[in-house]
């Protein structure tokens, strides 16, 4: 581009090759007509002028001098910003800003030359152009006013837009849009070039302000529309009852994921966007709006982490817990400060203490269960139940509770489990007292230790309940039915299973059956001596009273056995058949060989009648109505 010389008094002058020029056709000193600033023509000749004169302006070195002499294009191109200002403020519908991209582009750009010329003077030290100066000065800080009313119009207008939008889904029931900020792409764009300008400019502040608090308070409404709009104290959240307190906790672990899932990622997309050339205020910003959330997040977790613990809030805990560790990397970028990051690692480690906390008072609950009254019947201890569900569910968060437990490497050193975990037939009917779960674990990390000794405390509180029975049947029932559920339950866990691993479960399938030979050895070996045909014969004679004493024994026998364990309970369908099918096995046919070989040396009619009262199918219907809790069983199926 041609530059107009300048003399050496920073006087503007003609070539000399166009001195006869008239003056009206000089682009530096003609008089500019207000038809010229309003007329679209004119207005793109004098931004060109413009772009001239800032070229004239950057070549001179020297701007102690000041300018003597300023052309007429400078006051006339801040009258053609205020004229384009003025155009928008009109009220017309189709004059507005954001309506026809090419007035928009051809004013935002006008505002960056003036921006420049603004700055260009104002390093003339001379005071003769301090009108000058003012003039563009003003038109800049209309420009900017107007260009800082219409950020915050954009977001103004996307809001109101995005709950009109909103409405409309609820009416159709089609849900929230999936797409977060739900901003236009071309809206987006406008408010990148605005940022741009109002940043070159020198007005970062009030761009920055702006944009920081219409997305706090657009977060602020999303967090609303999750119905987490109460902030609650530490006091208030110490003092809730916990199913108040589970309400909220839920309602906080849905704001959480969705900070991390799709707000903080979708804000960062929108910043990028807006401030694609200004890192550093992008980064400012985020910083500023993640940080805001963040630390009201942080004050829920940390009262909640303080409210008193039990049992049951250990699930929920753990879901804080994995709120927070995927908050983590949602966070975690340039424009996140340190302190926030250690913060909520913080956060994380409370929630953490709480965890373990909770599942150790588990063992504290075992220790302390020291009920003097026995289930009745033999059936499952509820101790025995609530542990193992109690597992059941902490299991599945297997992965979580290995990082909880991790940490607490006081814990993984507590016990030091035995090298081998092979073990002998012959050893493990030595041991069938205490199952010894160390021994039969696969891995040794710091959860699978905590389980293994909860597990073993069940074993060792069920063996002191078991004792509170004094029939010795009726205590290997018991310990059958106990341990058979915690089989069963853990072979029904995959989580559990994979902590405790097959070893284990063969282990205790060969415990549950020592218990099964157990009950049958103490129940069942007073029945068969009755029926054993020792001493019977005299010299190859029958001993007719011993004959009928032994029939009468083993029907007394029978009757007690019958009525008295009728009423005890084996509520696994499984189990409850195994048993009656190996009673069978042993006393049926025993007693079908007893009647068949002796039947023949009591006298006909009455006297057999009397003696022998159970065919061997009556005794095979009797042994089917045993283990059903059921105190008239015998009545009715002799009905």
């Amino acid at each position: 581009m041609e530059r107009t010389p300048l003399d050496k008094h920073n006087s503007f002058r003609q070539n000399d090759q166009t001195s006869t020029s008239s003056s009206a056709n000089d682009g530096h000193s003609r008089h500019i007509s207000d038809h010229e600033t309003n007329d679209s023509s004119g207005r793109h000749q004098i931004a060109h002028e413009v772009d001239q004169f800032l070229d004239v302006l950057s070549a001179i070195d020297d701007k102690s001098s000041g300018l003597a002499e300023v052309p007429d294009i400078v006051p006339a191109f801040a009258k053609v910003i205020e004229s384009e200002i003025m155009m928008y403020n009109s009220g017309e519908a189709n004059r507005k800003f954001g309506k026809v991209a090419e007035e928009d582009s051809f004013f935002l750009e006008s505002v960056r030359r003036i921006s420049k010329l603004t700055n260009a003077l104002s390093e003339f030290s001379s005071t003769t152009n301090a009108s000058l100066l003012n003039h563009t000065s003003s038109a800049l800080q209309r420009a900017m006013a107007f260009l800082e009313d219409e950020f915050g119009c954009c977001w103004m207008g996307m809001i109101i837009a995005m709950a009109d939008r909103s409405a409309v889904q609820r009416d159709s029931d089609s849900g929230d849009s999936d797409e977060y900020p739900p901003y236009p792409a071309e809206t987006v764009a406008i408010m990148h070039e605005i940022a741009k300008t109002m940043i070159l400019a020198g007005y970062e502040t009030e761009c920055y302000q702006v944009y920081f608090f219409s997305r706090r308070n657009a977060i602020r409404n999303k967090m609303i529309k999750m119905e987490f709009e109460v902030i609650l104290n530490m006091d208030e959240v110490v003092k809730m009852s916990w199913e108040q307190l589970e309400i909220e906790i839920s309602r906080w672990i849905n704001v959480v994921r969705t900070c991390s899932d799709i707000i903080f990622p979708g804000e960062k997309r929108l910043a990028e966007s807006v401030f694609a050339e200004s890192p550093f205020t992008r980064n400012n910003l985020l910083c500023n709006i993640v940080r805001i959330v963040v630390i009201q997040l942080l004050d829920f977790a940390e009262a909640t982490a303080m409210a008193k613990r039990s049992a049951e809030k250990l699930f929920k805990y753990l879901d804080m817990y994995e709120a927070l560790q995927n908050l983590i990397p949602a966070i975690d970028c340039e424009s996140c400060p340190a302190e926030v990051m250690s913060e909520v690692a913080a956060a994380v480690d409370r929630i953490g203490e709480s965890v373990v906390s909770i599942f150790c008072d588990l063992e504290n609950s075992i220790k302390s269960d020291t009920a003097r009254t026995p289930v009745p019947g033999g059936a499952v201890h509820p101790l025995t139940r609530y542990v193992m569900n109690y597992l059941k569910y902490a299991c599945e968060y297997k992965d979580t509770l290995e990082k909880v437990f991790g940490k607490q490497t006081a814990i993984a050193k507590k016990y030091i489990p035995p090298v081998s975990n092979k073990l002998s037939a012959q050893d493990l009917e030595k041991e069938s007292e205490s199952p010894h779960n160390f021994e039969t674990m696969t891995s040794t990390t710091p959860f699978s230790i905590q389980v293994v000794t909860v597990m073993d405390l069940l074993d060792v509180n069920l063996d002191q309940k078991s004792k509170l029975y004094k029939d010795p049947s009726l205590r290997c029932l018991f310990l059958m039915n106990n341990g058979r559920y915690i089989l069963q339950k853990a072979k029904g866990s995959p989580e559990i299973r994979q902590v405790m691993g097959d070893t284990w479960c063969r282990r205790r399938s060969t415990v549950v059956r020592l218990y099964h030979k157990n009950y049958q050895r103490e129940t069942w070996n007073r029945v068969l001596h009755c029926l054993s045909h020792d001493g019977l014969l005299t010299n190859g004679k029958v001993n007719k009273p011993l004959l009928k004493e032994r029939f009468k024994i083993f029907n007394t026998t029978f009757d007690e056995i019958h009525r008295t364990q009728s009423t005890w309970v084996v509520s696994d369908e499984q189990l409850q058949s195994e048993l009656r099918i190996s009673i069978s096995g042993v006393v049926i046919p025993a007693y079908r060989g007893f009647v068949g070989r002796f039947r023949q040396y009591l006298d006909p009619g009455k006297q057999v009648d009397k003696y022998v009262k159970y065919q061997p199918e009556d005794i095979e219907g009797l042994i089917e109505g045993l283990f059903e809790g059921n105190t008239s069983s015998m009545s009715r199926r002799k009905t």
